[in-house]
């Protein structure tokens, strides 16, 4: 259900992102850079593509806790019912996030939501694909006590929706509001990465949480915030924004000599590592005046990357649609070609030549594929006029490839891997 909805509500999001862009621009303080927003929006895509696989985990497992070992039955036609199982679900999210951020293994999964070096509402959409794993943990207590799975399938929608529109820096301080509820000042402050902000200000909808447990801070005027994480990705490969802090964990346990390290450093806090590994393998200091990760396209690379983007974009949205009527294999199928699709993206947002060759041969097969079988994933016929849409679209964005990327083809230098 909450892929379809927020599927249905991306053409809110993408209006009040324009508006946001719009109003950046008329008061001189643009908060946008394309390259970033797309790569927030591909993870946010990823991040619902996965999420079709993962309901078992996120609602079956809730589900099945409800029935089996509910303490009360609750109506869902009590508002009070309602009413607690928001406030208890908003309770229950401040402790996952705050725990994302002090345990390895749950920071692996939230660390994808604070990777950009922006602060926008493209940033809210920037979501893990992995958080349902061990996030199921932290709303036992509601399926202990009997919320239903409905109520509490919609509370968590509500809990997201909420928090999409105070990630903007266009909204200043706003008096009382501030001291009760997240905004978009108190969460400024949660993005940071300045010695002062770090790890504060958890809350969903309420910021009266971290008021009561000592995690509150407010905005300051004399300390200007800074975006992103303290070990920047420096990629715009949404594959690696969701593997790199894994992958960190599992190098640094492989190469440590003390079991007892092998399996601490999945849940010490972010930024620990096993003494012998640290010493032979030490970090890069922070650095807080690094510049922005940003790598030069022209402007006819950046249109080719938004269209395809946007043309993926639009496919999603009838994946997230029909997946239900859809096999496993056939699930699958679909989801790897559009994850390709915005792996390539990001490739080719970061100027990496072999990224080009890859983009051909996606167009190539999804035309071949439409000619010989006159098919989409899920088995659905498509009308000819649709197929002659989808190669000329293809072979349009072949030849456009090679007259924008050509130089790529050959001057082996003109990408650089930054």
């Amino acid at each position: 259900m909450q892929e379809k909805v927020i599927t249905l509500a991306t053409p809110i999001f993408f209006l009040l992102i324009f508006i946001e862009y719009l109003v950046g621009v008329l008061r001189r303080r643009n908060t946008y850079r394309l390259n970033d927003a797309i790569n927030s929006l591909s993870l946010g895509v990823l991040s619902q593509v996965s999420g079709v696989f993962l309901q078992l985990v996120r609602i079956g497992i809730y589900a099945w806790m409800v029935e089996h070992v509910a303490l009360f039955t609750l109506s869902r036609d009590s508002i009070w019912v309602w009413i607690w199982a928001l406030l208890i679900y908003d309770f229950c999210y401040y402790w996952l996030h705050r725990m994302g951020h002090e345990v390895n293994v749950l920071w692996a999964a939230h660390v994808v939501h604070h990777q950009s070096e922006q602060y926008n509402l493209t940033t809210a959409l920037r979501q893990t694909s992995s958080g349902a794993i061990l996030g199921w943990i932290f709303y036992l207590p509601m399926a202990l006590l009997g919320f239903p799975v409905e109520v509490f399938a919609i509370v968590a929608l509500i809990d997201l929706l909420y928090q999409f529109w105070v990630h903007t820096e266009q909204v200043g301080r706003l008096g009382w509001f501030d001291r009760v509820f997240v905004s978009p000042s108190n969460h400024r402050v949660h993005h940071g990465v300045n010695d002062i902000y770090l790890d504060k200000n958890y809350g969903g909808i309420l910021i009266l949480w971290d008021r009561l447990f000592g995690t509150f801070i407010e905005e300051r005027d004399d300390e200007k915030i800074v975006y992103g994480t303290r070990s920047p990705l420096r990629s715009w490969n949404p594959f690696l924004a969701n593997l790199e802090v894994y992958k960190a964990i599992s190098v640094d346990a492989w190469r440590t000599s003390r079991l007892r390290d092998k399996l601490k450093i999945w849940i010490a806090p972010p930024g620990w590592r096993p003494q012998d590994v640290a010493a032979k393998w030490p970090s890069s200091p922070f650095d807080i005046d690094r510049p922005l990760y940003d790598p030069a396209l022209n402007r006819a690379e950046l249109v080719y990357c938004i269209v395809q983007f946007a043309a993926v974009l639009q496919v999603t949205t009838h994946f997230l649609l029909e997946y239900a009527t859809m096999s496993f294999a056939e699930r699958a199928g679909y989801a790897l070609w559009l994850a390709a699709g915005l792996w390539i993206v990001g490739g080719l947002l970061e100027r990496r030549a072999s990224y080009v060759a890859l983009e051909a041969v996606r167009l190539t097969g999804t035309a071949a594929g439409v000619l010989a079988t006159g098919l989409w994933f899920g088995d659905v016929l498509l009308p000819l006029w649709v197929q002659f849409s989808i190669v000329g679209f293809a072979a349009c964005s072949l030849l456009s490839l090679w007259l924008i990327f050509k130089q790529s083809l050959s001057t082996h230098g003109y990408f650089s891997h930054q």
